[in-house]
């Protein structure tokens, strides 16, 4: 029986779209920059959905993870953990758009300022909403704990982008760093921490050390050294090999993101065995290019990624109040399972896949009414020219902003 009804039109026109995205776009451009850009941004997204818990406790709301009470899910963070993909691809980006401004004749001032406008006018939006709705729960009795834990969830992701931006400026330095001196200092500060009863504070040394050491990785692929399959080989087993090892010999934790109740967080300063981990992500995004380059051909595929580069910042920055919303709404409702209840066994973990739909349908909601400030505001023209403009932009933007990165 042939196939008639309203999908087809729709269908029709979306391929249309996206051929045209794909049309748009420059031969010489690296696809698969973009897609582990993409895949990044999602999988710290999806990773905060589904560890984090807002547990209604009579009149207060506190967080908790599954991660504490089923510690056996660790390997779900070593999924979605992927801020060293962050970083290896902000730092091939940074570190080819500069040298690219520098080509032209664009001073360091220019191009640094042009970069930290474009990364943090989408911050004004977020701070200025959290700083009303912050107001407005204490002057109505909200109990302290639990502005205090909205706030801090929603503002959290602000610490990468402040790293990402002291990184940023300190391209024109980091060129030519080679990633084993700050994987030098992480080791070191954490032998200090760990081995001789250190004090604590010195962990936050490892906060720009940390990550700087994707960073140089990236700017160490800008230069070429890293073309070869024999690349990621060595930093996907030695990384892995060196994580497993930590984990089983030195005592460090298996979960790759904060656990609240535990004494030491792998991510809260960054710790040798996130740095490790980090290097085998870096070595499983390399040998994933060509793979990403193919998938990347295909049209569909390809806007897919280019809109979620578009709208990366905004994800980026909403997705913690698209959860907090949920949440908050839901409680008229009562306490429901997945969403105020204790993350304690796998029925929650069902639950909270069931609500991801809905986290999903408020980040969009958010995005709607935010993008503007990291896309600019829409202009009205003929259906073709929109979609090329759309994608030229993300193009752009995705090049030469870390969106994620």
């Amino acid at each position: 029986m042939r196939e008639i009804g309203p999908h087809r039109p729709a269908l029709n026109a979306l391929r249309t779209a996206a051929g045209r995205i794909d049309t748009a776009t420059p031969a010489e451009r690296d696809r698969a920059v973009d897609a582990l850009r993409a895949f990044a941004i999602l999988g710290v997204v999806l990773g905060h959905w589904l560890v984090t818990a807002l547990v209604a406790d009579g009149g207060a709301l506190h967080t908790a993870s599954p991660l504490h009470h089923m510690p056996w899910l660790a390997p779900i963070s070593w999924v979605f953990q992927t801020l060293a993909v962050f970083f290896l691809v902000g730092g091939h980006v940074a570190t080819k758009g500069y040298a690219s401004a520098r080509a032209r004749g664009v001073t360091y001032g220019k191009w640094l300022g042009s970069r930290l406008t474009r990364l943090f006018k989408p911050v004004a939006a977020v701070v200025t909403l959290w700083a009303v709705v912050a107001c407005g729960l204490l002057v109505t009795g909200a109990d302290d704990g639990t502005v205090r834990t909205l706030v801090k969830l929603a503002l959290s992701p602000l610490w990468f982008l402040l790293v990402f931006a002291a990184l940023t400026a300190a391209t024109p330095l980091l060129t030519r760093l080679n990633p084993l001196w700050p994987l030098a200092v992480v080791l070191h500060v954490d032998l200090v921490r760990f081995g001789f009863g250190g004090p604590s504070w010195l962990g936050w040394v490892n906060l720009a050390a940390g990550w700087l050491v994707p960073y140089t990785l990236g700017a160490a692929w800008t230069r070429g050294e890293l073309d070869g399959r024999r690349a990621g080989w060595v930093l996907l087993v030695g990384g892995a090999a060196a994580t497993a090892g930590l984990m089983a010999l030195a005592g460090y934790p298996a979960s790759m993101v904060g656990v609240p109740g535990s004494a030491v967080s792998n991510l809260n300063p960054p710790t040798l065995a996130a740095v490790t981990f980090g290097l085998a992500q870096c070595g499983l995004a390399l040998l994933l290019r060509e793979r990403l380059r193919r998938a990347m051909r295909r049209p569909l595929t390809w806007a897919a990624v280019a809109l979620v580069n578009l709208s990366a910042m905004t994800i980026f920055l909403w997705h913690q109040t698209a959860l907090m919303a949920t949440t908050a709404t839901g409680l008229l409702a009562g306490r429901l399972p997945g969403l105020h209840t204790v993350p304690d066994d796998l029925t929650w973990v069902a639950f909270r896949l069931a609500w991801l739909p809905g986290f999903v349908l408020v980040l969009a909601v958010c995005w709607s009414a935010f993008r503007s400030y990291e896309q600019g505001p829409r202009r009205t023209r003929g259906r073709r020219s929109r979609v090329v403009r759309v994608h030229r932009r993300s193009g752009r933007t995705a090049a030469r902003t870390t969106h994620g990165a």
